[in-house]
């Protein structure tokens, strides 16, 4: 009986490795797109080429393919690290070390991609439906939240508590272009804080220049802030306190919503390509590191250097 299970365990493990190979991955789109979020065979390629260099001094039998394969997968998947300790055929410690290394990685090497782009590119490919409601926009912003485990602090507690999602949460603001890609990411703050504060504070604002327009939903009331640069924020008619909105004043707010929603689209491609980002997390992930930056601020930023990747949500025309 005990033998059998020693040969199915590997069986198992041969079976896994011989399917997680670079060859095993080699044109085939489909397979990339399940495991990684990444759209093509090519793309995958190209990320693993850039990186290459940065993942050897590894100690262990897996590739510098195989270890970037491990962290996407986590990432993708949300598969927890004792998942891909048999997957891959190494040890549990050996797992977290490669996934904790290529994170750091991705992170040094991807946040390239998440940039505030220059106005006159902005301008040049502004999508159709921004030229017709919004021809000024630079960014449209919102907030996203990940679940975080209890703190054992009370004062933690409290900081880290979102009323809206009923949970200890970390909250992040995040910007896109009218094209469609995350040009800002901001670090995490606890739960409990305003998206106000939150964007007044993040440094976000300070990539603003004279004519700039943000697009934001009701929370953002931080007209006066974006005045100091005199920039303005266009925001959805408020219906509070009144009877009926005048008919201008419905026509702005649907032109409004029909480019904002975008950051909404943007934010559910994030957490439907990158299951992790919908895990509840551990207090460690999110305590400063030798380089000041948590990890789960970085695997924030990983992901959306990642959805950078793929094709816009947006269309052009």
């Amino acid at each position: 009986m005990e033998n059998g299970l020693r040969e199915m365990e590997k069986e198992i493990r041969e079976f896994s490795g011989a399917t997680l190979t670079y060859k095993s991955f080699e044109t085939n789109d489909a397979k990339v797109r399940y495991y990684t979020g990444l759209p093509s065979w090519h793309i995958l390629l190209a990320l693993h080429v850039y990186v290459e260099a940065a993942l050897f001094g590894q100690h262990c039998r897996l590739s510098s393919f195989q270890q970037l394969m491990l962290t996407l997968m986590r990432l993708r998947l949300g598969l927890h690290l004792e998942d891909l300790s048999y997957r891959f055929g190494i040890c549990l410690s050996t797992a977290s070390r490669i996934f904790t290394h290529t994170i750091d990685v991705l992170f040094l090497y991807l946040k390239v991609l998440i940039k505030w782009p220059e106005r006159d590119v902005l301008r040049a490919t502004l999508p159709l439906c921004f030229v017709k409601h919004s021809p000024s926009c630079v960014v449209i912003i919102d907030c996203f939240e990940v679940f975080l485990e209890r703190p054992c602090s009370l004062l933690a507690r409290a900081q880290t508590f979102s009323s809206y999602k009923h949970h200890n949460t970390v909250k992040y603001l995040i910007g896109i272009t009218p094209q469609g890609s995350v040009s800002f990411i901001s670090q995490g703050w606890g739960g409990r804080v305003s998206d106000k504060r939150l964007t007044e504070n993040c440094g976000l604002l300070d990539n603003l220049l004279p004519g700039d327009t943000i697009l934001a939903d009701r929370g953002f009331d931080i007209k006066e802030s974006v005045g100091l640069y005199c920039a303005r924020i266009q925001l959805p008619a408020y219906t509070r306190g009144e009877k009926q909105l005048e008919a201008i004043s419905i026509e702005q707010t649907r032109n409004i919503a029909n480019v904002r929603i975008h950051v909404e689209r943007v934010i559910g491609l994030l957490r439907q390509k990158y299951s992790i980002l919908s895990a509840t997390h551990p207090i460690d992930s999110v305590r400063c590191t030798n380089d000041s930056t948590p990890q789960l601020d970085k695997i924030v930023n990983v992901c959306c250097g990642l959805v950078n990747m793929n094709d816009s949500v947006v269309p052009f025309d």
